[in-house]
């Protein structure tokens, strides 16, 4: 009977999904299999404030091995067993609170478990504060004289060379103290950006066409700026812009304040510039950053075709800013209950073969996905993991193609956080974003060519091809352009030059005309538009936009290894499969670059660049022959 019952309910379910753009329920309402199941972590909150206390009275322990780190390979042992045990408690009692807060924002325990994990969080830092300075007085002829002494001491070690690493850019204890204490200062210019641009800047009203009037905040932009109709498009772009011309010299000084604070980090930590102090982290190479924008410069061509081929099918007389967001082609009602979409991704996976399959079909099965909207569940889509439990992973599914390729994006993260705590020990679980965001763009890819292979409607291709190319120039080319101007105003507070709403303005609108062809004729970027960067949170956030646009090149050169025709006949496809899962295996125990050049990727070159670009260059020249067919 209980089966029945959610049988039919699953029924309902689908029915609701086809009929309307979002469902909001609420989460009582929610069949038992679209919700997540956190009972591997804990069975409710008693067990897990019994869990957080045992955890918040087990920290002062540590404090006992500060000092001895560096007396013998058996107390660096003990010590680091230690510092294991409680992180992987505590990622059990962080993710649990976190994953009941955002089932419902709305309740206020829920948020004061959150909170409790993050102060639990917090202490575990501060109480193991010491073990990097120490690590580093030791030094490294030391630390490795102990790991050959103990082997116990070897799933350690990519984490202690990572510490050791940085000796040359570590200074003493008490200045290390005070550098943490600044680093706090250097977090206000992001967080006043933030509270500035969603509470208390005025945002412009303009009458659409229909005669409705809306005020344009930033998520009634990113919805209108998307207008079929090109009279909105154009008064939503002048109003919201115009605005923020208004207040670029507020918005310039904290941006200043902020790059300034990354020009005293690379000083003090003696750092050759920002860039190179931000990429230090993951050890990824200067270069790979400026091969980046000199690859993209290289191949404006490729985006100015995409520009030509825009305006030609939208049929305008000439291209602007403010049409890049406007839907290419007539948008096609593709609609998916949660079981199609589970079985549509899993189908489109199989060439990373049956035990990635199979592994994600029992992990459907198991509630991985947090499927519905809810009413006060967080919006977007997230997938977390644990070292000790299942992946989990939040959607709000609404049933559209785009809700298809957010399954399949986050499934690409929980699967390799699943193959990673599998193969490696707790210490190189871990990945950075440089390779997690492959994981899950490598999936987008297989789906989409999974989809396109099995659609024969010209309407339904076209609409999926001119999707994936818009999805390459936001991803590809727009955040390339937010990388290079990261980078030139870093050059430019490190010469010692201010930046001011007016100079962050004409640079802005440089690099906009380049990249778009303005001085050619292809796009029309007026100079109002180059306050855009005022809007953009990217900016504060270190030179972390690039990865967005080097994770989509290597999981399209890693997919092109995989399902490439190529790479199919020759055989090759096989061991490109092999080489992709080896690098979902292997954590951290490698870095990035390294990690992406055994798999078969080397992002030190132009090679994966090259092979995106081919891409989109076919999938331009399937979109022109069915162009030309659909005006005959």
């Amino acid at each position: 009977m209980k089966n029945k019952v959610l049988q039919l309910a699953a029924t309902a379910l689908g029915v609701l999904l086809a009929t309307a753009p979002a469902v909001s329920l609420e989460r009582s309402e929610v069949p038992a299999q679209y919700r997540w199941d956190l009972g591997s972590l804990f069975a409710g909150e008693a067990q897990w404030v019994a869990a957080k206390d045992a955890l918040k009275a087990d920290i002062p322990s540590l404090g006992r091995w500060q000092g001895r780190l560096g007396e013998s390979p058996a107390t660096l042992l003990g010590a680091m067993t230690e510092w294991e045990k409680a992180y992987r408690s505590l990622e059990r009692v962080y993710v649990y609170a976190s994953a009941v807060s955002d089932e419902d924002t709305r309740v206020a325990r829920n948020q004061q478990m959150a909170q409790q994990a993050a102060q639990v969080y917090s202490e575990l830092q501060t109480a193991t504060a010491y073990m990097r300075p120490e690590i580093l007085a030791i030094g490294r002829p030391t630390i490795e004289r102990f790991i050959a002494e103990e082997p116990r001491l070897a799933p350690y070690r990519m984490f202690l060379d990572d510490i050791l690493r940085a000796a040359p850019h570590t200074l003493t204890p008490p200045e290390e103290k005070v550098l943490a204490r600044a680093g706090l200062l250097a977090q206000a210019g992001g967080a006043v950006h933030s509270v500035f641009t969603n509470a208390d800047l005025p945002y412009p009203e303009v009458t659409l066409s229909t005669g409705e009037k809306v005020r344009l905040d930033a998520s009634a932009y990113g919805k209108y700026r998307a207008s079929p109709v090109k009279a909105d498009r154009d008064a939503v772009f002048a109003a919201f812009w115009g605005r923020y011309g208004e207040f670029t010299r507020t918005l310039a000084t904290t941006l200043n304040a902020h790059v300034e604070s990354h020009a005293f980090n690379k000083d003090v930590r003696k750092f050759g510039s920002s860039l190179e102090a931000a990429l230090f982290e993951y050890n990824i190479p200067v270069s790979v950053y400026q091969r980046l924008i000199d690859d993209v410069h290289a191949n404006l061509p490729t985006l100015h075709r995409y520009l030509r081929l825009r305006q030609k099918i939208m049929g305008l007389p000439s291209l602007g800013y403010e049409d890049l967001y406007a839907p290419i082609v007539e948008r096609v009602q593709l609609d998916y209950t949660p079981e199609q979409a589970m079985a549509l991704t899993l189908d489109a996976f199989a060439p990373l073969g049956q035990e990635y399959v199979d592994v994600l079909r029992k992990g459907y099965a198991s509630r991985w996905v947090d499927f519905m909207p809810t009413t006060g569940k967080r919006t977007g889509a997230y997938s977390t993991s644990v070292y000790d439990a299942q992946p989990f992973q939040l959607l709000n599914f609404n049933g559209a193609w785009d809700d298809v390729s957010t399954l399949a994006h986050e499934s690409g993260h929980s699967m390799h956080s699943y193959l990673s705590a599998k193969h490696q020990p707790y210490a190189t679980a871990n990945y950075s974003i440089f390779v997690a965001e492959v994981a899950s763009t490598l999936n987008e890819n297989l789906l989409f060519h999974h989809v396109l292979d099995q659609t024969k409607d010209d309407r339904t291709r076209l609409f999926l091809l001119a999707s994936y190319l818009d999805t390459m120039r936001t991803t590809l080319f727009r955040q390339t352009l937010f990388a290079e101007f990261e980078l030139r105003i870093h050059e430019a507070v490190e010469r010692g030059e201010p930046l001011t709403g007016e100079g962050l303005s004409k640079l802005y609108l440089e690099l906009l005309r380049k990249y778009y062809g303005h001085d050619q004729g292809i796009v029309n970027v007026a100079e109002p538009y180059g306050a855009e960067w005022a809007y953009i949170p990217h900016f504060y956030s270190n030179f972390y936009v690039y990865q967005y646009a080097t994770s989509l090149i290597g999981g399209m050169s890693l997919a092109e290894n995989i399902i490439g025709k190529d790479a199919v006949k020759s055989g090759r496809a096989a061991q490109g499969r092999e080489a992709y899962l080896r690098l979902l295996k292997a954590g951290s125990s490698k870095y990035p670059v390294d990690l992406l050049k055994d798999a078969g990727v080397d992002m030190t070159t132009s090679q994966p660049f090259d092979a995106a670009m081919r891409e989109m260059n076919r999938i331009m020249d399937e979109i022109e022959r069915i162009y030309a067919r659909q005006k005959r």
